[in-house]
């Protein structure tokens, strides 16, 4: 009688490895070593750490995306069998090479070529970038539709979906509910929000994350974001796709059959869990994260968020009924976290400035990646400039003041 072969390991690419995700991706390579194989690890600048992971995988390409930053990539492996690249169509090019299976965990729209290089593989994309989705949503499903490559959302929320989505039966199902834990400043007033520091914006109550994304999480953009994604994960209308504050992050999304059936997912705030299911797709893998105990955590309570107080979840969803506004929603974004995190504007600004540039911008449809990268560019362009001139404004404020 013939045996069985073993399972061979997987062969994994890292697109963006040392954030948040990519730092939990790698943990969760290294406490099952012998079923992965590394191809590639990429990064935007931190040299140190994307080297260090190189050489404890055995990585046989890393990458950082900021080009000056090669020599000392290059110095970091010395020594070693990693090869070295740098520049953004390096990062392209580690997107290209043979991995079975691609986390895209570049934060904002540069992870948009990368992620698109992998799907265009046909490889199973772990996806942890919303901006993706947001940015050139019906393009991208475009893409993977046309190239074959399998699709798995990394998100806690879109992850959970996924769970208990039975794709099968689309038909029988009524609405989806994306949870949010309603950030730090969920019983805030507007007023007080007004005076939020970016130091107390990135203190997530629930989870650890990027600064980006926790600005993201204060704002309740993530979820206004989230909704775009979820229109073009589960082919669902804004309409059937509901947000409910859930501060205890333990139920991460539920799906609504119409025979009254309520699906949920649930477990303890850890980006692991979501991410070794990803990873071990179709078959489900170890996690070392804490087990969910329901009568120590007592009691779950929901409530609907607070659009006056948060205007990014209207913001979203008007975006998604305008052509090219998501595009056009998700670089004013960016433009103006990025100010605020720089200390250039306050908190309530963030969806001031967001909802100022959708208000100048044209949009238009998007139909190429180029015209996807134009409206990006001219969004970005158009948010600084009413950054620059609330800036001018509150200076000439200050000095009547006086």
């Amino acid at each position: 009688m013939t045996g069985s072969s073993p399972p061979q390991p997987r062969r994994v690419t890292v697109l963006g490895s040392t954030g948040s995700v990519g730092c939990n991706t790698i943990d969760l390579i290294e406490r099952q070593r012998n079923d992965f194989v590394v191809e590639a690890l990429t990064a935007r600048r931190n040299v140190e750490l994307l080297a260090a992971q190189a050489r404890r995988l055995g990585a046989r390409l890393a990458v950082i995306a900021e080009p000056r930053l090669h020599g000392a990539l290059k110095t970091a492996l010395a020594g070693s069998a990693v090869e070295a690249a740098a520049g953004a169509d390096a990062v392209i090019e580690a997107a290209t090479r043979p991995a079975d299976w691609v986390m895209a965990a570049i934060v904002g729209a540069a992870g948009l070529a990368p992620t698109l290089a992998a799907v265009r593989r046909g490889a199973i994309v772990a996806l942890a970038n919303k901006e993706v989705l947001v940015c050139a949503g019906s393009l991208f499903m475009d893409e993977v539709k046309r190239h074959g490559a399998t699709l798995l959302p990394v998100d806690s929320e879109h992850n959970a979906i996924f769970q208990v989505f039975d794709a099968d039966q689309s038909d029988a199902i009524e609405r989806i509910v994306l949870t949010a834990s309603g950030g730090p400043f969920r019983e805030r007033s507007r007023a007080a929000m007004a005076a939020v520091t970016p130091a107390e914006a990135v203190k997530h109550p629930n989870w650890t994350m990027g600064a980006k994304i926790s600005v993201d999480s204060a704002t309740l953009m993530n979820k206004g974001l989230e909704v775009i994604e979820a229109h073009h994960l589960f082919a669902l209308e804004s309409e059937r796709i509901d947000i409910v504050v859930h501060p205890q992050s333990v139920v991460h999304g539920l799906v609504y059959y119409k025979d009254g059936s309520v699906l949920a997912q649930l477990g303890s705030p850890d980006m692991r869990t979501p991410i070794a299911y990803a990873l071990g797709w179709p078959n489900r893998t170890p996690a070392p994260t804490k087990r969910l105990d329901l009568a120590e955590v007592g009691r779950l309570t929901f409530e609907a968020p607070d659009a006056s107080r948060f205007p990014a979840l209207r913001l979203a969803r008007e975006a998604l009924t305008l052509p090219g506004g998501p595009t056009v929603l998700n670089a004013a974004n960016e433009t103006a976290v990025h100010a605020f995190l720089g200390g250039e504007i306050g908190f309530l600004d963030i969806a001031a400035t967001v909802e100022r540039t959708l208000e100048l911008m044209p949009g238009g449809n998007l139909d190429s990646l180029d015209e996807v990268y134009d409206l990006d560019k001219a969004a970005r362009a158009t948010a600084a400039q009413v950054i620059a001139k609330g800036a001018t404004v509150r200076l000439a404020e200050s000095t009547d003041r006086k």
